[in-house]
């Protein structure tokens, strides 16, 4: 089942390997460091709120607010408990900072003086809130919550007769309406509404949504509308094609703005402005940037600053209503979310590939610089700066990846290769840290990460070029990668593994099923049959917009799956997948895993109970990271490691 013709490396790379080792970066400190999100400037531009991730520990997870003041650069928790608070939102006087967080059973809205005080909840009851904005009076709260189950679904819920009707029985969210001061709330909106985003109109009587009246139709039918708040009528005002989010209303309550899709799809893309009248929509960047925009916003005078993806990193840009973009200074690192003073001030979060998560501060006329030291201890962590080259693919299309190479490498000396393929398909690799490609490089493997093609980050067209091509060109363009690095001299051509997550895993798959050359796959939750799939995921719409229907285009659906070929398939697979997942269901995992084995392939199939798409809990992600190195260890190099990692719960058939 396995071959150990290269179980001796030859000695350049072990000495390049025992040098490496002392500098290794290990799983636990892989984990060890903070995140930051969501940036909230004050409303005269003084303070900074901010919420900070810490690292997981056990199955909890821990997040806090933390507030900077940007004239004396002091940074301070200001709300912490040892639950997730989240969201910070300032009051429109600035005297009072309100956030999300799920310290009770339910998350709910809580409210802080700036100044000192405790966090009091503002909102109570057995709904748990997704999202709120203060009205522009600073007297109200809008949030988004489902509606409670009734008195009667409860005693039924108890008694075990809890049989419910999918999409008939299942709450929606509804907007609410919360006073600031008591927190006495009501319902504004109701069946059939599902609202997904709330903001508020200037005049404070109306607030502008995106919802739908079918929210069970399992495609894209959000629309843009008015809410009144005198009488809770939905109004619709437009019905743009496609997936659409990232709702803001202009300053002088004329526009609404939305990160909305191209022509229909398959994912929000471009930046685009609807007149509140309902009239004709302008999409301000489809021919002017044409990058998916990541983040944006108004400024007073109604430009926009405008944050998208490009390549490996993000660009900033001024955008006026008439179209025109203006590429704004470059950044001298990787910025993520950011957050626009009345001043002009940009506060956002920098990071790269080495460089760990901070603050930083771009004030008119001033050089952008950190102002927060989060991530202090991770300048002394060992970490390998990706080299960012091009290569031709089969058809002439360039492509964009990035190399990480192992340390101690001795020149002329090939390295076994790893490659990483992106979720998505509509996402890409960016400069920014990734814990697989660190750990393996670190242990001696070069690590290509190419976006290939239906990545994001370099136009609309490259997202459409694998459409009903799952498998087809962006399989060519990682082997064309592969090739392109053994021509160089880079890696052994007797020493390949794949390996991704989501769309990633499907490719890990898909790879192991069209080529022997990989020694080894890790398919962490996957796809193996794109019609099953489509019945099962939560989000089919995206599937379909790449596919069209299963019962009318089977053929396209089988042809693109790995199941259709998987009696090809002798590359030993580690199969990593969350049970709770509904993103790409264990369901996925399960006939993968059932025909490897069948097929006497050497494979692992490895579930995390309470797991959804994304591992959270720390032993799980600690021990699918040991486990994706082991692998690759012991199939691609031939090492076996004499104590395997814990177990949550495995099945093998090999090893």
């Amino acid at each position: 089942m396995i071959s150990l013709r290269h179980t001796l490396p030859p000695l350049a790379l072990l000495l390049a390997l025992a040098a490496a080792a002392q500098g290794q970066l290990t799983p636990e400190r892989a984990l060890d460091r903070r995140g930051i999100s969501d940036l909230q400037l004050s409303p005269d531009g003084s303070r900074l709120a901010f919420t900070v991730s810490e690292p997981p520990k056990g199955d909890a997870r821990n997040s806090d607010i933390w507030v900077l003041d940007l004239r004396t650069k002091e940074v301070r928790r200001f709300a912490t408990s040892p639950k997730e608070d989240r969201s910070p939102r300032w009051s429109p006087d600035g005297k009072r900072l309100a956030f999300l967080s799920n310290r009770e059973e339910k998350t709910q809205v809580y409210v802080m003086p700036v100044d000192g005080g405790e966090a009091v909840a503002l909102t109570k009851g057995k709904m748990a809130v997704e999202s709120f904005n203060w009205s522009p009076d600073g007297r109200q709260i809008s949030f988004l919550a489902a509606e409670p189950k009734s008195e009667a679904e409860e005693k039924r819920e108890k008694d075990k007769d809890d049989a419910r009707v999918i999409d008939k029985d299942d709450k929606r969210t509804r907007l609410w309406i919360a006073d600031a001061v008591s927190g006495e709330a009501r319902q504004v909106t109701s069946a059939p509404w599902q609202v997904v985003e709330a903001h508020w109109a200037p005049q404070g009587n109306r607030l502008y949504v995106i919802a739908t009246d079918t929210p069970g139709s399992d495609r894209w039918t959000d629309r843009l509308c008015a809410v009144y708040l005198a009488d809770g009528a939905v109004h619709p005002l437009a019905a743009p094609k496609g997936p659409i989010g990232e709702l803001r209303v202009s300053p002088d309550g004329k526009w609404l703005a939305y990160v909305g899709s191209s022509q229909d799809g398959p994912t929000p893309h471009d930046l685009i402005v609807q007149p509140v009248d309902g009239s004709a929509p302008r999409n301000l960047t489809a021919g002017a940037i044409d990058r998916p925009i990541q983040a944006y916003a108004w400024r007073a005078d109604g430009a926009l600053i405008v944050e998208a993806a490009a390549g490996f990193g993000s660009v900033f840009y001024t955008v006026t209503l008439d179209g025109k973009a203006a590429r704004r200074d470059p950044l001298p690192i990787h910025p993520g979310d950011f957050s626009l003073s009345p001043s002009g001030a940009l506060a956002f979060v920098g990071q790269t590939t080495t460089a760990a998560p901070e603050v930083w501060l771009a004030a008119p006329g001033s050089k952008p610089q950190p102002v927060t030291t989060l991530n202090a201890a991770w300048k002394d962590v060992p970490l390998i700066a990706p080299e960012i080259l091009k290569y031709r693919s089969f058809d002439g299309l360039e492509i964009e990846a990035a190399l990480l190479r192992p340390p101690g490498l001795a020149a002329g000396t090939r390295a076994p290769l790893i490659v990483l393929v992106h979720g998505g398909p509509t996402g890409r690799w960016s400069d920014a840290f990734n814990p697989w490609s660190q750990l393996l490089a670190s242990r001696g493997y070069a690590v290509l990460m190419p976006n290939v093609r239906g990545s994001t980050g370099y136009g609309h067209k490259l997202v459409e070029r694998n459409r009903a091509d799952w498998g087809g060109g962006d399989f060519k363009d990682v082997m064309a990668g592969v090739d392109h690095l053994i021509q160089t001299g880079v890696a052994d051509p007797d020493k390949l593994g794949i390996g991704g997550w989501s769309y990633g895993g499907y490719m890990s798959a898909w790879a192991i099923t069209q080529t022997d050359r990989f020694k080894a796959s890790v398919v962490g939750a996957g796809m193996s049959d794109l019609a099953t799939e489509f019945g099962t995921e939560i989000d089919s719409a995206y599937d379909e917009w790449f596919y069209g229907l299963p019962w009318e285009n089977r053929e396209k659906f089988q042809a693109s799956s790995p199941m259709t070929w998987v009696q090809r398939a002798k590359t030993p697979a580690l199969i990593l997948q969350g049970e709770n997942d509904v993103v790409d269901p264990i369901s996925q995992s399960q006939p993968l895993y059932r025909a490897l084995k069948r097929l006497g392939v050497a494979s692992d199939f490895v579930v995390y109970p309470r797991a959804g798409h994304g591992l959270r809990e720390e032993k799980q992600i600690l021990d699918s990271w040991r486990r994706i190195v082991a692998w690759f260890d012991l199939y691609v190099r031939g090492i076996r490691e004499e104590a395997k990692p814990a177990a949550p719960t495995t099945q093998s058939t090999g090893g």
